[in-house]
């Protein structure tokens, strides 16, 4: 099995996130213009014929859409990771690009658009008080905006498709999110959803009858897709006894749902209007992977469907529901298609309370029996970030790197994961470095009885929340893990609660009931207990940190402290800086020196192959501390 250039994982697609103006005509999509990811369009019946309409020269665009005109594109965009996201949109009629929200500092939100009113968008602006989003109009046609109210301490907004708020969310110190209406200048209750169901619950917005739908998982294990009545009671539309709801497919214009989707290990798929059926069938038929329809036109006759594999790019078709044919558009990444690449297994761990851990094992396609390899191999467990978020089936560039380079690969959803029902999420509450990490050593001792794993020659990795997993791998369990690759990780929780940023504030409740309240002191105890600035002194295993500088939610001071304290130790780490990345690595070239330093490390501590060090031309990095670790990594980077 040849080596595959880093740059094929980690590099721009080609053409990814395809979206059709509402009208049908035209589809725009991301794809690079001078090496950076722009909008391009082009008429939906050749796409060859496209061309940008963006002109980033930096950063690249990474999240876009068409407003419900059809005439303008939107996008967002930050400066250098600092999330202090700007709302743009570009006129395609006359090519003028209008920043919509033109306020230094502020992180705009969209609340709500509508095809009823398709040249107006309802867009949070937190420039009153950084802590709380005022919902403004904004015109796309003169740019102008008016604030609709000011925020009284919401956290959030839903809107109907008139753009006129009908509710606003409210968390409470006990973690509960409360609905409340808007009646006579205040604000009056609706629905509450208590803490151990607020992740996973809320109101959705509406359906083809005015009906208020929302995801609600009270009185069930997992979310469920409901009708609420007048009272906040919900009648359940749809539900999987093993996973929550997680998407919700209405006609874009009428709002009668069609289907909605939940994943235990893959996808699954409950169709609610039969009309549909024919259509979703045809597509499933047209690939082995799975299927999301991933943009409509109003009218709901044509589509744009993506097909996704582990294996291999993901292909987008145009599917014309009045023919039921299917026109390919393009692949995300074409050069994966002829490449030899890996599978990726679920399987059900059981953790040792007997906790069910859905996670994902990715094997070297060499030495892939049927989800074993003929030997134990150096394995990386690779954690998720969140650590409300979760693992899931599919395309993984993580994955296939490490895969191609000898490794084996296990990712976890270990408890606090959401998706999964209610019982594992909540059962993470203040079990930061607790149960969430016995549930990894579960897995990596799984592995090990399986024959999966050389239990010697086992690495932790992962970014944000998995970051931290990291560091609590090196310093809580310290003879257990060969080395650990942290990105962005917090070292110390204090420090991390008491710098959220203050758009988050409203969300404090969240953090004091699931990692320590800071405000108590047996909460400030645990946090401190928990935190592995406190335990440097047990590393004895190598470390790598990576960072990106603007970080607002991992600050960069979580990383010097903890390097800082190594160092003062005479603990050696290497620590890549990116003084233009935030909270990971946007950027291609950052993210190629990044990951050259990365497979080089665990090329050294496991023993996995690697390409020469290098591809380091046009990266900001600095490396504070460790250079020397690696054979001629100075010199590179004076010559970069």
């Amino acid at each position: 099995m040849s080596l595959i250039p880093r740059e094929v994982f980690f590099g721009n697609p080609e053409r990814i996130a395809p979206r059709l103006s509402p009208d049908g005509e035209r589809i725009a999509w991301l794809a690079p213009d001078e090496g950076v990811l722009n909008v391009w369009v082009a008429p939906a019946n050749d796409p060859s014929a496209g061309r940008p309409v963006t002109q980033d020269r930096h950063r690249g665009i990474r999240q876009h859409g068409w407003a419900h005109n059809s005439r303008h594109l939107i996008y967002i965009q930050d400066k250098d990771g600092d999330e202090n996201w700007h709302l743009y949109a570009v006129d395609l009629s006359t090519g003028e690009e209008r920043d919509l929200t033109p306020i230094d500092g502020v992180a705009a939100q969209i609340f709500g658009s509508s095809h009823k009113r398709p040249n107006t968008l309802l867009v949070g602006i937190n420039d009153r008080e950084a802590a709380l989003h005022d919902p403004h109009l904004v015109d796309l046609i003169t740019g102008e905006r008016e604030r609709v109210l000011e925020n009284p301490g919401l956290v959030g907004f839903v809107a109907d498709d008139q753009l006129e708020i009908r509710f606003g969310a409210t968390m409470a110190p006990d973690g509960s999110v409360s609905f409340l209406v808007p009646k006579d200048g205040e604000w009056a209750p609706f629905v509450s959803f208590p803490s151990e169901d607020a992740l996973a619950s809320g109101i959705a917005g509406f359906d083809d009858q005015g009906r208020i739908l929302a995801l609600d998982s009270r009185n069930r294990e997992t979310s469920a897709l409901v009708v609420l009545d007048d009272e906040g009671n919900g009648t359940v539309v749809a539900g999987h006894d093993r996973a929550d709801v997680e998407g919700i497919a209405q006609h874009p214009t009428t709002r009668a749902v069609q289907w909605v989707a939940a994943t235990a290990e893959r996808q699954e798929r409950v169709v609610l209007d039969e009309s549909v059926l024919p259509d979703l069938e045809a597509l499933n038929a047209l690939c082995d992977g799975e299927l999301e329809v991933v943009s409509r036109s109003h009218d709901d006759r044509t589509w744009i469907a993506a097909h996704l594999v582990d294996d291999g790019s993901t292909r987008y078709h145009l599917w014309n529901r009045d023919t039921a044919q299917a026109t390919f558009l393009f692949s995300a990444r074409p050069s994966l298609d002829e490449l030899e690449l890996a599978h990726m297994h679920p399987v059900t761990l059981k953790a040792r309370d007997g906790m069910e851990l859905v996670s994902y094992l990715t094997l070297p396609p060499g030495e892939d029996t049927d989800g074993r390899p003929s030997k134990p191999l150096p394995m990386v467990l690779l954690v998720h970030g969140g650590p409300w978020a979760r693992d899931r089936w599919g395309y993984n560039a993580e994955h296939q790197w490490l895969a191609n380079r000898g490794y084996a690969v296990l990712s976890v959803n270990f408890r606090s994961s959401t998706g999964l029902g209610k019982t594992l999420l909540n059962a993470g509450n203040l079990e930061w470095a607790g149960s969430m990490h016995d549930d990894l050593i579960d897995a990596v001792d799984w592995a090990v009885a399986e024959g999966i794993a050389d239990a010697s020659r086992v690495a932790i990795m992962g970014g944000s929340y998995g970051g931290y997993a990291t560091l609590v791998g090196l310093t809580f369990t310290p003879e257990r893990f060969a080395c650990g690759v942290d990105i962005v990780g917090p070292s110390n929780l204090e420090t991390l609660i008491e710098t959220i940023p203050p758009y988050w504030a409203p969300l404090r409740a969240t953090f004091d009931i699931r990692v320590g309240n800071i405000d108590t002191e047996d909460g400030r105890a645990l946090l401190r207990d928990r935190s592995p600035l406190h335990r440097v002194d047990s590393i004895v295993r190598p470390l790598l940190i990576g960072q990106g500088a603007n970080d607002p939610r991992v600050k960069q001071a979580e990383s010097d402290q903890i390097v800082a304290a190594m160092e003062q130790r005479g603990i050696p780490v290497t620590y890549a800086l990116f003084p233009d990345e935030g909270h990971g690595f946007a950027r291609p070239v950052n993210r190629f020196a990044f990951y050259a330093i990365a497979e080089a490390f665990l090329a050294k501590h496991i023993g996995g192959r690697t390409l020469p060090l290098g591809g380091f031309e046009g990266a900001s990095l600095e490396v504070p501390s460790g250079a020397d670790e690696f054979d001629g990594l100075a010199a590179l980077l004076e010559n970069s």
